[in-house]
């Protein structure tokens, strides 16, 4: 197995390593003679050096912050709510509700990007319901301002094309504020709305096998002692849902920083590139342009904010009374090893 793993995984990912250092061009092998070492460059066009790879690069970086921001919670809440649902004893057919609830989650993501990409196509039945309403679908869904934009326009407050000097002129790594304020556009939402679809089955079943695993009298319990149903969901069930919430936030978080089908198949990037992600310019820049060194160095950048969201997010949502036994265990040894009696 360490074989097969060291084969399959580590090689490759110090080969990567090796390739976001050097101008491998994608032709031949990254070890051959006439390839050369470049040091930090990759890293540098996109974090440092003013240019139209820092601009992508940064983009990318604003437009899956939003889509973050936007999926997680929403995701997370919603696989919550249903797993609640399904897990009332009262409900009938519960069966039926739990297997329609995960079916998309077990459907390609690629066929239901081509089903959500007919449904928002200009006879599509979404721009045929936004017609009737009097919006116009396409011209809307090709929009590349954000939704905050959009709505700082429809309340007059400031017109998106005359945007205040103090934020259009203000430039914080290669993007203006206005441009890092700008919300999700349009296409993103629409992909967030699906994505959220596609995902909360998964983590319902996780939160349903932690429900399932409370006993029922702590519930009863609380509730005979004179709690409400929401102070039983929010100071019973919660606390024993944390280690749950904690992986499904993880798992979304990871997910959602490495989105890539979805852009693929529905937007390339568009409309103006509001949709565009570090995973799919990743695969941009290394398959389509052949610059292979910024195509790793983009994945290796993306890896390493996950790996810090992750742990940010593991210490926020810890145990704490958990985290203070362990910290007064520790410091008890340490007296005992110094031959200090507690």
């Amino acid at each position: 197995m360490l074989v097969i793993l060291g084969l399959f995984l580590v090689l490759p990912i110090l080969m990567a390593l090796w390739v976001s250092v050097s101008d491998w061009t994608g032709r031949g092998s990254p070890f051959s003679s006439n390839v050369g070492f470049v040091g930090t460059e990759n890293y540098r066009q996109l974090l440092t050096e003013d240019g139209l790879s820092r601009q992508d690069f940064m983009t990318s970086m604003r437009n899956t912050f939003y889509y973050v921001v936007g999926v997680v919670p929403l995701q997370t809440g919603l696989a919550l709510w249903l797993a609640v649902i399904v897990n009332q004893k009262f409900l009938k057919g519960r069966t039926f509700f739990r297997t329609a609830f995960y079916f998309p989650s077990v459907v390609s993501s690629v066929a239901i990007s081509l089903v959500f990409l007919f449904l928002f196509t200009g006879t599509g039945a979404v721009n045929q319901g936004l017609s009737a309403i009097g919006i116009d679908g396409p011209v809307w869904f090709s929009d590349s301002r954000g939704l905050v934009h959009l709505a700082l326009d429809w309340l007059g407050v400031w017109n998106s094309d005359a945007p205040p000097s103090s934020l259009a002129g203000t430039d914080v790594l290669g993007l203006s504020m206005w441009e890092w304020l700008a919300g999700p556009s349009v296409a993103m939402s629409a992909i967030m709305v699906q994505v959220i679809w596609t995902t909360a089955g998964t983590f319902m079943l996780m939160f349903l096998a932690a429900l399932q695993d409370l006993p029922a009298e702590v519930e009863e319990a609380a509730l005979v002692d004179g709690a409400s149903r929401w102070g039983v969901f929010r100071n019973v069930t919660v606390p024993h849902l944390r280690p749950t919430i904690l992986l499904v936030v993880t798992l979304g978080i990871i997910g959602t920083w490495q989105v890539f089908d979805q852009v693929y198949v529905m937007t390339n990037g568009g409309p103006a590139k509001t949709t565009l992600t570090p995973a799919f310019l990743s695969y941009q820049a290394a398959f389509l342009n052949q610059q292979w060194g910024q195509g790793a160095a983009i994945a290796f950048i993306l890896f390493a904010l996950i790996f810090f969201l992750t742990s940010l997010q593991r210490f926020v949502l810890r145990d704490k009374d958990e985290a203070a036994r362990k910290k007064a265990l520790r410091i008890q040894r340490r007296r005992a090893r110094a031959g200090v009696t507690a």
